[in-house]
């Protein structure tokens, strides 16, 4: 048995999977307050009358880290920047507690400027004196060496003694300075609390006898296990749209290509399959105004959903982005989308003299019969849905992925299918397909997608490996992990056998090594170094990945 929890805007959702078949599903209204509690009470349903020692496998879809992000209670942090020579971080923006010490590693790991090891103490006397007990070392280049990101941690260290240090090689290997030193800022500043929630979790599995494996959605679609993911939170980031994508996955025809529109109570996710793998974003997720090196799929959220609040202005109608509460036509307190749909027979849920009131109403400021402003509000919402799909295929046309997927179709993509989940997929989607002229796809248990995507989910790896020859050495990007290579001829062959068994190898670290057999090139390339007409030295680097997938033996519904 599988069990898959989706934490969402409105409604925490779970269902339990037997024999690659959905058997039970449960609905919670989330608290934003105590996302735990809903989470738990969400489980103790879906449990009712199963025995704890047939569950193989618990995923959850949490949006703690954004929530937390988004709502401005992540801890504080101090940023130490070792920038070196040509780079200026004030044009980073990430934030006012940003510390600049001197000190410089070249783009191949050697050390070109010392560290200013007085400068570095004075920054974390600074650090100190003004109260921070959390705080992010980057180093420009740090990832290729990482002695300064070093050192520097033992000065705030000795000057800190209980500080919480994150070292930027540590969160992420991957080149561009901005992003890695946005990542590990938020990596510092949401760990402890992720941590208290995990622990919560644990704690709680325990008590009810349920000791699989427990897994977190990470925000492109793979799962890692819990006790793992307590290094790196943000990687749990947007699972919420991860999930709605592998509950397409899981619930529709392989190899579709399909625009992915999960419609909630709050908001509405936007995301992208390409003949059956979801188009990921070379830029990575983007956390407010900060892009970061978290892996992501290309996705949107739009706040507008069944619950989304109807004013009027004059003889505008404006819909969300305010939720007020649940629609009038179930208790709420204004008139939504929900009741609109009521009244036009879209939808059965909810009381009709209720729903019917609300539009009453709505159409009497806007001089207009019930029915009349129902559909003004449903044309509303599919006008805004369609518009954002229209303009994120202007955004998607710019993924590397998108445009190598059109050369091999060897002509511009349509959009094929509109498939749908969440809540307000049932009546909504068919009007969105009907008005980009694709066909409409919601698929049974379309509500508790995002809870599917999440049970069947698969986990998923990168590992970039960097060969520097003539330096006789070799990087792990996502780790910042270094190590010798003695063979100067080393051809691409040989580099991606090594990257495989280096995959493997971190695969079993992070207990998923059953899952190394999966894995993919996706990347590879050899640059010559030339001196005095000699070849020196290769740099060869080569990208494997176990992609975003479904576990074996789930049958599609």
């Amino acid at each position: 048995m599988l069990i898959g929890i989706d934490v969402g805007g409105t409604t925490t959702d779970a269902v339990l999977v037997e024999a690659g078949q959905v058997k039970k599903t449960a609905y919670v209204p989330t608290d934003h307050q105590n996302l735990l509690n809903c989470l738990l009470e969400a489980l103790d349903q879906i449990i009712a009358g199963v025995q704890p020692s047939r569950i193989e496998r618990v995923v959850l879809s949490t949006t703690l880290i954004t929530n937390m992000i988004a709502e401005g209670k992540t801890d504080p942090v101090a940023l130490m920047l070792i920038p070196g020579p040509g780079t200026n971080p004030q044009d980073y923006h990430l934030g006012d507690d940003t510390i600049i010490v001197k000190g410089a590693i070249d783009y191949r790991g050697r050390e070109i400027q010392k560290l200013d090891e007085a400068g570095a103490e004075k920054a974390a006397a600074d650090i100190s004196a003004r109260g921070f007990s959390k705080v992010a070392i980057v180093g420009k280049f740090g990832q290729r060496n990482h002695a300064h990101e070093l050192k520097a941690g033992e000065i705030v260290s000795a000057a800190i003694p209980n500080a919480q240090i994150e070292l930027g090689h540590r969160v992420s290997g991957q080149l561009n300075f901005p992003r890695r030193a946005a990542t590990t800022m938020l990596t510092a500043a949401t760990k402890e609390k992720y941590r208290e929630f995990a622990d919560h979790i644990t704690r709680a599995f325990e008590q009810r006898r349920i000791s699989c494996p427990i897994y977190i959605l990470k925000a492109d679609g793979g799962t890692l296990p819990l006790q793992t993911s307590l290094e790196m939170p943000v990687e749990t980031i947007f699972s919420g749209p991860a999930a709605s994508t592998m509950g397409v996955m899981a619930l529709t025809p392989p190899d579709q290509t399909s625009v992915v529109v999960d419609i909630g109570g709050t908001t509405t996710d936007l995301a992208l399959i390409l003949s059956g793998k979801p188009l990921l974003s070379s830029k990575g997720a983007r956390v407010d105004s900060l892009l970061t090196h978290v892996r992501a799929f290309a996705v949107r959220s739009l706040a507008i959903g069944g619950d989304s609040a109807i004013t009027v202005s004059g003889n505008c109608l404006a819909v969300g982005p305010q939720r007020l509460g649940a629609a009038l036509c179930m208790g709420g307190p204004t008139a939504t989308p929900t009741d609109a749909m009521r009244v036009l027979g879209l939808s059965g849920i909810g009381d009709l003299g209720r729903a019917r009131k609300a539009m009453e109403d709505l159409g009497r400021q806007l001089g207009l019969t019930p029915t009349e402003a129902a559909q003004m509000v449903v044309d509303a919402v599919v006008d805004k849905i369609v518009s954002e799909i229209r303009q994120m295929f202007l955004e998607w046309e710019e993924e590397p992925a998108y445009r190598i997927w059109e050369i091999m179709q060897r002509g511009e993509i349509e959009a094929q299918n509109v498939a749908g989940v969440g809540g307000g997929a049932p009546p909504l989607v068919p009007l969105i397909a009907q008005r980009m002229g694709a066909r409409p796809i919601v698929p049974d248990y379309a509500p508790v997608a995002n809870a599917v995507g999440a049970a069947v989910a698969r986990p998923t790896l990168t590992l970039s490996l960097r060969i520097d020859t003539e330096r006789g050495e070799y990087i792990i990007a996502e780790e910042g992990v270094t190590g010798k290579v003695g063979d100067r001829k080393m051809n691409l062959e040989e580099a991606e056998k090594m990257a495989r068994r280096l995959l493997a190898e971190r695969a079993e670290r992070l207990g998923i090594g059953e899952y190394a057999g999966e894995a993919e090139v996706t990347y590879s390339e050899v640059f010559n170094m030339v001196r005095g007409w000699s070849t020196v030295g290769r740099l060869l680097s080569v990208r494997m990945e176990i992609p975003a997938g479904l576990l074996t033996g789930w049958e599609r519904c």
